[in-house]
C-alpha cells in the first residue's frame, strides 16, 4: 500500500501516445483532425448565429439546436487541440490536472448532449404526434427547464464519473494509448483491483444510456407510425428526412461509447479503440451541422439572407 501511495504522489503527467505506433495513422490523423475541427468549428458557430439573430429560427426545434452546436463546439475543443497540438510539437505529455480536467469535461458535455438528443427527440415526437398541442406542450418554460435539466445531469455524470477514475491509485508506466484522455485507458493504469469502482459506474452508465436509448427508440416508432399515415409522399419524405439523421447519430453516438466503454482495453495500443473514440468524439461534431441543420430549407434561407445582405452594394 505505501509503494501504491508513493507512486500516486509523484504522478505529474500522462504520455498520451495514440497513433504513434502506426506510421500510416499518424501520418494522415493530424490533417483529418485539423479539418474536422475546422468543420465543426464553422458549422456549429454558423447555426449559433443564424439561429440567434433570425426571427424565423425561434421554435424550440432550433433552441435545442443552438444548445447542441455549443456542445459540439466544447466537445471537439476539449480533444482534438490538444492531440494536434502535441502531434505537431512532438510532445505527447498532458498534465495531471490537464487529463482530470480533459476527462470530467468530455463525459460532462457527452452527458448532456446525449440528455439532450433525447430531448430532441420527444420534441419531434410532440411535434408530429401531438400538432395541435405543440405549442402548448413544448413552451418556452418547458425548453428552459428540459436544457437546464441536460446541462445539470451532464456536469453530474462528469463529476462522479472523474471522481470514480482518479480515486485510484496508479503504477507506472503512465502512458495513455489514446489521442485523449478517457476513462477506459486511463484506468489501465490504475493499481490491480482499484477499478473496481469506476467500472461499476460505467456498468451502471451503460444500463441507464441503453435505458434512456429503449425510450428514445419507442419515441421514433410512435413517429413512424404517424409518418406512414401523411396522405403526402412529399410530407412522409420532409419528416423522414428530418428525423431519420437524428437517429442515425444518436445511434452512433451510443453504441460506439458503449463499445468503447465496455469493451476490452489493454495496456498496449488498439486502432480499434482509436477509431471506435474517433466515432463518438470527432464524428459527430463534424457532422451535426449537416445533419440536422444546413440541409434545413429555414437555415439555408436565413443563410441566404445574410449572405444576400452583406453582397448588396452599399449606397
Amino acid at each position: 500500500m505505501t509503494e501504491k501511495l508513493t507512486n500516486a504522489t509523484i504522478v505529474t503527467e500522462f504520455l498520451l501516445m495514440g497513433f504513434t505506433d502506426d506510421q500510416v495513422l499518424q501520418g494522415l490523423y493530424v490533417p483529418f483532425f485539423f479539418l474536422s475541427y475546422l468543420t465543426a468549428l464553422m458549422g456549429n458557430l454558423l447555426i449559433i448565429i443564424l439561429t440567434t439573430t433570425d426571427q424565423r429560427l425561434q421554435s424550440p426545434m432550433y433552441f435545442f439546436l443552438k444548445n447542441l452546436s455549443l456542445i459540439d463546439i466544447c466537445c471537439i475543443s476539449v480533444t482534438v487541440p490538444k492531440s494536434i497540438i502535441n502531434s505537431l510539437t512532438k510532445s505527447h505529455s498532458i498534465s495531471f490536472l490537464g487529463c482530470a480536467s480533459q476527462i470530467f469535461l468530455f463525459i460532462f458535455l457527452a452527458g448532456t448532449e446525449y440528455a439532450l438528443l433525447i430531448v430532441m427527440s420527444y420534441d419531434r415526437y410532440a411535434a408530429i404526434c401531438h400538432p395541435l398541442y405543440y405549442e402548448t406542450i413544448m413552451n418556452r418554460g418547458t425548453c428552459l427547464q428540459m436544457v437546464t435539466a441536460a446541462w445539470a445531469s451532464g456536469c453530474v455524470y462528469g463529476s462522479m464519473h472523474v471522481a470514480g477514475t482518479f480515486s485510484v491509485h496508479f503504477c507506472g508506466p503512465y502512458i495513455v494509448h489514446q489521442f485523449f484522455c478517457d476513462i477506459p485507458s486511463v484506468l489501465t493504469l490504475a493499481c490491480s483491483g482499484e477499478q473496481i469502482l469506476e467500472y461499476a459506474f460505467i456498468v451502471a452508465s451503460c444500463t441507464f444510456v441503453s435505458v434512456c436509448f429503449l425510450f428514445l427508440i419507442a419515441s421514433y416508432i410512435y413517429i413512424f407510425s404517424a409518418v406512414l399515415r401523411i396522405p403526402s409522399a412529399q410530407g412522409r419524405f420532409k419528416t423522414f428526412s428530418t428525423c431519420v439523421p437524428h437517429l442515425t447519430v444518436v445511434i452512433l453516438f451510443v453504441f460506439s461509447g458503449i463499445a468503447s466503454y465496455l469493451g476490452t482495453n489493454s495496456k498496449s495500443a488498439s486502432s480499434l479503440n482509436l477509431f471506435m473514440s474517433v466515432l463518438y468524439s470527432v464524428l459527430p461534431p463534424s457532422l451535426n451541422p449537416f445533419i440536422y441543420s444546413l440541409r434545413n430549407k429555414d437555415m439555408k434561407a436565413a443563410l441566404g439572407k445574410i449572405l444576400g445582405s452583406k453582397m448588396l452594394p452599399k449606397t
